[in-house]
C-alpha cells in the first residue's frame, strides 16, 4: 500500500470564524487588519472582499477607498493558530495522523483511510463538506507527497493526483506551489521561469547556485525524492479501530452495535500479538463537530470482547448523540502482555481468577477508576508509611524488611495521627483519661510502650511511644506520645488507630 497524503487549505479561516458568530458578515466585505512595519494592512479578506478587489497585503487606506462600507476586524493574537489546531483535532475522524500546516492549512497521512469513504475522491469530498458544514471554506487535495498535495490544494484545478503522477501534475503549476520564500519566487518570475516545468529539468548545480538549496529541497519533496515527515497533533495509538457510519447513529442500540464491531476487530488483533486491554477509550464524533468519549479500565489484560462491551455499555448513557454520531474510534490506550489462562476442561468455563477480575471490572465501572485496590507491606518503620496501595492483581514484591512486626496493629489506621488531650499519673506511664472528639474516655487497661523510631535516612525527629489502651466500653485505641518526657517542653499525645 503506497503512502497517500491530503493537504487541506482553509481559504478564509479567520473571517469564517467571525462569520460563524455573525451570519450577516457573509453578505458583506470583511477583512482582518494587522500591523506590519508600522503599516495597517489586510491580513485576510473574506470571499466578498476578494471579489471586490481586496487582497492580502493591501493597505487599509487603499482598501477603504476601494470598498467604502468595508468591515475591519482587528487581528487577535494567536487566534489563527487556535482555529487551525481546533479544526485539526476535529479532523481526526478522517485519519489518526493530522498535522498543522501553518499558517492556514492541515496535512493528513491518509494511507489506508480512503476506502472507508468509498474511494479517494469521495474521501476528499467528505472532508470538504464536513469543513463547510462547520462554516469554513476549504479545498482538499491528495497526492503521494505532502508537497504535491499542498500545491494541488492551492494552485491546481484537479485536486486528486493519481499515484505516481505528481511529476506530471507539478509541471503546469506556478513557482508559488513549491512553498518557497518570496525572494526566490520573485527571482524565478523575474527570469520568466514559470511554470515549474520550465526549470524542473535544468542542471541542479545551476539552480542551487542561482536560487539556493531551498529550491532543490522543495522540488525533491514534491516529487518524492526527499522524505518529509508530519508532526501529528495526537501521536497515533498503535491499537485502534475506526468505524465510519453511512447514516448518523442516534440510538443506544446503534452505539452498542458499533462497539461490538470495533471490539471484535480489536480483540482479534490483540489476541494474535499476545496482548490484552488494560485501558480503552471510545471516541464518538458527532455530525456537528463535537467529540464525546468514554473510557474503561480492566484489572487484568483482557481480550474478552463480551466483557469489554459490558463495561462500555455501563457508560453509554453518558453520551449525547444530538444529531448523531458519524464516526467511532476505539483506542486501546494501554495494553499489557496477556498470560494464557488454563481453561476448565469439565465445564469449559474461565478460571476463577478471570471471573473475579471481570467482577471487579464491573464494580469499578460503576464506582469509578481506582476505587478497588489492595494493600501490601512497605519497608518503613513509621506506621502510616508501612503499607502501600497496589492494584488488585498486581504482582507481590517481596520486601526484605529485617524487623518483622511482632505486636498487633489496629484495623482502622488513620492516615494522619489525631491530637488528643490526656491525663497521665506519671509522664512515662499510659494515660488514665483522654478526650477524643469531645468525648472523655476512661482507660481500664493498657499495654506498652512500643517505641518506634523514624528512619534517619528520610527525616529527623523524635521517636514515638505507642500504647494500646482499652476504655470502659471495651473499645481499644492505639495512642502515642512524641518523644521523651521533658519538664521544659510539653509533649503531645495522638490517637493513631482503633482496633476492631
Amino acid at each position: 500500500m503506497s503512502t497517500r497524503y491530503v493537504a487541506v487549505w482553509l481559504c478564509y479561516p479567520q473571517t469564517d470564524w467571525y462569520t460563524r458568530r455573525n451570519a450577516e458578515r457573509a453578505n458583506r466585505p470583511v477583512v482582518i487588519q494587522c500591523v506590519e512595519r508600522n503599516r495597517r494592512i489586510i491580513g485576510e479578506a473574506n470571499y466578498k472582499g476578494e471579489t471586490a478587489g481586496l487582497q492580502k497585503g493591501m493597505t487599509i487606506t487603499d482598501a477603504r477607498a476601494l470598498v467604502p462600507d468595508l468591515e475591519i476586524i482587528e487581528e487577535e493574537n494567536g487566534l489563527l493558530e487556535k482555529i487551525i489546531q481546533a479544526l485539526g483535532f476535529a479532523c481526526i475522524r478522517f485519519t489518526p495522523v493530522v498535522a498543522m500546516d501553518k499558517p492556514d492549512g492541515l496535512s493528513f497521512d491518509a494511507s489506508g483511510c480512503a476506502h472507508l469513504w468509498g474511494g479517494e475522491q469521495p474521501y476528499l469530498e467528505a472532508i470538504e463538506k464536513c469543513l463547510q458544514r462547520w462554516g469554513y471554506a476549504a479545498r482538499a487535495a491528495m497526492a503521494d507527497t505532502i508537497g504535491a498535495a499542498w500545491a494541488a490544494a492551492r494552485y491546481a484545478d484537479e485536486k486528486w493526483i493519481a499515484p505516481g503522477e505528481q511529476l506530471k501534475a507539478m509541471q503546469a503549476l506556478p513557482p508559488q506551489a513549491l512553498r518557497l520564500e518570496e525572494t526566490v519566487i520573485a527571482k524565478l518570475l523575474q527570469l520568466g521561469l514559470q511554470p515549474i516545468g520550465r526549470f524542473m529539468g535544468m542542471p541542479r548545480r545551476a539552480l542551487q547556485r542561482r536560487f539556493g538549496p531551498t529550491l532543490l529541497e522543495r522540488l525533491d519533496q514534491a516529487m518524492g525524492f526527499a522524505i518529509e515527515h508530519l508532526e501529528p497533533l495526537v501521536p497515533p495509538v498503535p491499537y485502534a479501530e475506526r468505524l465510519p457510519c453511512l447514516d448518523p447513529i442516534v440510538s443506544a442500540t446503534g452505539i452498542e452495535i458499533a462497539i461490538e464491531q470495533l471490539l471484535d476487530s480489536l480483540c482479534k488483533r490483540l489476541a494474535k500479538e499476545g496482548k490484552g486491554v488494560r485501558e480503552a477509550l471510545l471516541k464518538c464524533f458527532r455530525v456537528d463537530g463535537h467529540v464525546q468519549q468514554i473510557q474503561i479500565n480492566t484489572t487484568r489484560p483482557s481480550i474478552q470482547s463480551v466483557h469489554l462491551q459490558k463495561l462500555l455499555a455501563l457508560k453509554i448513557n453518558t453520551l449525547q448523540p444530538d444529531l448523531g454520531f458519524e464516526l467511532f474510534i476505539l483506542e486501546a490506550t494501554r495494553v499489557d502482555d496477556a498470560e494464557p489462562e488454563q481453561q476448565r476442561i469439565w465445564d469449559g468455563g474461565s478460571s476463577d481468577k478471570t471471573v473475579l477480575a471481570e467482577l471487579l471490572d464491573r464494580i469499578e465501572g460503576k464506582l469509578g477508576k481506582g476505587m478497588i485496590h489492595r494493600y501490601q507491606p512497605a519497608a518503613h518503620y513509621w506506621p502510616e508509611r508501612a503499607y502501600r496501595r497496589i492494584e488488585p492483581f498486581a504482582e507481590n514484591k517481596n520486601n526484605e524488611w529485617p524487623v518483622p512486626v511482632q505486636r498487633p496493629r489496629p484495623v482502622c489506621l488513620f492516615p494522619r495521627p489525631v491530637s488528643i488531650e490526656v491525663t497521665a499519673p506519671v509522664p512515662d506511664y499510659p494515660p488514665m483519661l483522654f478526650r477524643y472528639k469531645g468525648k472523655l474516655h476512661k482507660v481500664k487497661r493498657a499495654d506498652g510502650p512500643e517505641r518506634i523510631e523514624q528512619e534517619w535516612w528520610l527525616q529527623s525527629g523524635d521517636h514515638r511511644d505507642y500504647y494500646t489502651v482499652e476504655d470502659e466500653e471495651g473499645v481499644r485505641f492505639w495512642i502515642f506520645r512524641d518523644g521523651h518526657y521533658d519538664a521544659k517542653r510539653q509533649r503531645h499525645w495522638y490517637l493513631h488507630g482503633i482496633f476492631a
